[in-house]
């Protein structure tokens, strides 16, 4: 049995993401992946639009993915490539050489990202549409959450 490991933050979620995993997920069996929580976004700088909770549901949602686990801190990725016998740990290509300190524990690959989409384009072409719209977005997703 083949497995791979791939971690993200999987904020609005896109085709892009979508491409990857479905493209890793070819390499194996199984397919672990690592979702960025909310406080490790926080100590990278960034802020999701969507809560971990809601990201790891939708990953998890996917045939592709067979396994969903919380990212918590850098140091993490080893540990996770020991305990679950990764054979293969594989990210975008604009981490390329990154990870490269990992290839004594599984084969390390990286992937050229899907063209003409990202969560940042997203954000800023958002953000580009009027200053209050990500708030705006996110007080709504609340309200629809409440409801459910």
């Amino acid at each position: 049995m083949t497995r791979v490991l791939t971690y993200g933050t999987f904020d609005l979620f896109h085709v892009g993401h979508l491409k990857i995993l479905e493209r890793l997920a070819e390499f194996g069996d199984e397919l672990y992946v690592g979702v960025s929580t909310d406080e490790f976004n926080a100590l990278k700088g960034k802020r999701s639009v969507i809560p971990y909770d809601q990201r790891a549901a939708i990953v998890s949602a996917l045939r592709c993915v067979t396994h969903v686990l919380p990212e918590a801190d850098w140091a993490q990725k080893r540990r996770d490539i020991e305990e679950f016998r990764i054979d293969i740990f594989g990210m975008g290509h604009d981490w390329a050489g990154k990870f490269d300190d990992l290839t004594d524990v599984c084969r390390v690959v990286y992937l050229p990202r899907t063209e003409g989409i990202s969560s940042t384009q997203l954000r800023t072409g958002l953000g580009a549409r009027g200053g209050g719209r990500v708030v705006d977005i996110k007080s709504g997703r609340d309200r629809v959450s409440d409801v459910v």
